[in-house]
Parts: structure tokens; C-alpha cells; sequence
């Protein structure tokens, strides 16, 4: 087994701090022990959702300074004594970091800590690494998270062929719902505010799209299914947008609740759900392996085109202005965004 040595190593990471400040820093990674591998990044994707809510501290995995990001592709550079499966050389994708700090000594919280030229992680946890088919595109294969998280709602829900389906805001998360309902035989609508988010749902496969901003929901979607649709996937985390959901289920049918609502409690009214005798799903985080094995290998054959919800692409060095314009409300013509980290 071809082994690389590394006796501690320097690293460049995307750092946030309490006031919400992002500048690319100089990190410390430790020597990998037996059980990781040390991998040199090529891609990482951004989930605008996810990790503004921790920037932002609506949900909280660790006190500041953070490292954000939770999903990769690179270069295995180094495999610790106890890994059989993984060689030097050879082309994975990831979920994090185990650990960093800052120069002076500072603990970084990696949350999941991606973004960064290097990562040390055990492979074979729930959130570590496996290796990348051959015919995935290590630029789009990075953002795998976000369409495993709509597939692996799907899957829980289990929508059915030919049934309708509303996708409630289709962000990253969203757009990974349509992809899998359109597969599942569904028809689907796809609701949003943002019209380049409804154009992308177009190009994967949606059957309706409906503007919040220029459209009565409701209405649209009476007309199409007068009863109400099958099941409403709410994709968008945001608590003023449950109840409106929840009103285009039909009676007995299904509500998913596909966001990340963060730490505080939400509410909801209670009578138009129990009067309509809903059933409610709760997925979480992205189906692990199973469901990351599943995109990564649709995204190698071509069926799942998830280049369509890449907006951006932009070299680490410009990481810093890119979290900072979206940080401050200026984000609506992005969708989705891939940083290389490539010299």
C-alpha cells in the first residue's frame, strides 16, 4: 500500500468569524491518524441554506470561527495504516474535515469544514468518504449532498407514478426533489419566487411552474389539481411558509417536511392539517451513503444533468466576496455555486 507521509501541513480555508467576516486563512490540519486519509481538494460546492444558517447562527454545530462546507471531490495524497480500500492517487468524494486550527492555536469549528485546500477525515464514517465513479464530473459531482437530501426525502415520502406532487421552493434542495419525482413517473409543480430557480426546475424535468411573486399559488394549483396535490414537499426552511404549504395538500394527502427550520420552535395551525387527515414526513440530512452512492452514479450517466443547477463557478480566491455578497441579501441569480480549489 503506497503511503504518504505528512507530519502536521499547512492548508488554506475559508474562514467565518463572529461578526460574520469570511477571509481565506492559513489552517493547520493534523498528520492523518490510522484510521483517515488525507485528501487535496479539487471542487467544493456551497449550500446557500445550510451553511448561511450556521454563518448566521440559526442553527449552531460549533462556536466561531467556522469552516462551512460539506461536500467535495479530490485526490486521496496520504491513507493511514489501518485503510485497505483507499489508495494514493485516487479520485473520491467527501463530506468534511475532522479538525483545524488557526495559526495562533485557535480551534475551528468544521461545520463541516470543506472548504478548504486539504482535508483529513475517516472515510468510513456516516459523514466521510468513498470513491468516485469513473465518468463523474468532480465539478458538478461535488455539490452531491444537496440532490441526495431531495432524493432521500422522496424516498421516505415515496410519491408514486403519476401522482402530483408540489415542490415548494426549489433552491438546491428543491431542484433535487424535482430531478427525483420527475424519475419517479410524478407530475410536478414547482413553486418558487425566484424565476431562474423555476427555469432550472423546467430544464429537470418540473411540468408546472408557479411565481410566488407574480402568481396566486393557490389558485394555480386548483386549477390544475382541484382537490389539492398528492404530496407537498415544503423545500424552503422558512416557518411563514409552512401553513401556506400545508393548504395545497388534498385531503389524506402528504406533507414533507423537506427544510432545515433551525433550533427555534415553529408553529403551525393545526385544524386545516388534522381536518384534511394529512400524513407528515420528517427526512434528514441526505440518506447517507445509499443515497450519495445513487446521484453520484446518475450524475456519471449522464441522468441526472445536475450541471443545469450550476450558476456559479469561481476559484477559491474569490470564495470571500462570493460568501459576503450572499450574506448580505445579494443572491438572487444564484443558484448553485462550485469553488475550485486547483492553483
Amino acid at each position: 500500500m503506497s503511503v504518504k507521509r505528512v507530519s502536521g501541513m499547512k492548508a488554506r480555508a475559508l474562514i467565518c468569524d463572529e461578526e460574520q467576516r469570511f477571509t481565506l486563512e492559513e489552517v493547520d490540519l493534523k498528520e492523518p491518524a490510522a484510521d483517515q486519509i488525507l485528501v487535496r481538494a479539487d471542487y467544493t460546492g456551497m449550500s446557500i441554506g445550510t451553511e448561511f444558517a450556521l454563518i448566521r447562527n440559526k442553527i449552531s454545530w460549533g462556536p466561531y470561527p467556522l469552516c462551512t462546507g460539506y461536500m467535495g471531490t479530490g485526490i486521496v495524497e496520504a491513507v493511514g495504516s489501518e485503510i485497505e480500500d483507499f489508495r494514493v492517487g485516487e479520485a473520491v468524494y467527501y463530506r468534511g474535515n475532522d479538525a483545524m486550527t488557526l495559526k495562533d492555536g485557535t480551534p475551528v469549528s468544521c461545520v463541516q469544514g470543506s472548504h478548504c485546500t486539504h482535508a483529513v477525515l475517516r472515510p468510513h464514517t456516516s459523514h466521510g468518504a468513498d470513491h468516485l465513479p469513473e465518468g463523474a464530473p468532480p465539478d458538478v459531482a461535488c455539490m452531491f449532498v444537496m440532490p441526495a437530501v431531495g432524493l432521500n426525502g422522496a424516498d421516505m415520502a415515496n410519491p408514486r407514478m403519476g401522482e402530483t406532487v408540489v415542490v415548494y421552493g426549489v433552491g438546491q434542495i428543491g431542484l433535487g426533489v424535482v430531478a427525483t419525482c420527475v424519475h419517479r413517473g410524478c407530475v410536478v409543480i414547482a413553486v418558487d419566487l425566484n424565476q431562474r430557480h423555476l427555469d432550472i426546475a423546467r430544464e429537470l424535468g418540473a411540468d408546472y411552474l408557479i411565481n410566488g411573486a407574480t402568481q396566486d399559488v393557490p389558485a394555480k394549483v386548483r386549477k390544475i389539481v382541484p382537490q389539492g396535490a398528492d404530496m407537498v414537499f415544503e423545500c424552503t426552511g422558512l416557518p411563514q411558509c409552512i401553513d401556506p404549504a400545508i393548504e395545497l395538500c388534498r385531503p389524506q394527502g402528504s406533507f414533507v417536511w423537506q427544510g432545515n427550520y433551525g433550533a427555534a420552535p415553529v408553529s403551525l395551525h393545526f385544524l386545516p392539517a388534522h381536518g384534511k387527515r394529512l400524513r407528515m414526513f420528517f427526512p434528514c440530512d441526505d440518506g447517507l451513503q445509499p443515497c450519495r452512492r445513487a446521484v453520484v452514479k446518475n450524475m456519471a450517466l449522464g441522468v441526472l444533468k445536475w450541471e443545469k443547477t450550476i450558476t456559479h463557478r469561481i476559484p477559491y480566491t474569490e470564495a470571500p466576496t462570493m460568501y459576503q455578497r450572499i450574506n448580505q441579501g445579494e443572491a438572487n441569480d444564484i443558484v448553485g455555486v462550485v469553488i475550485s480549489w486547483s492553483n
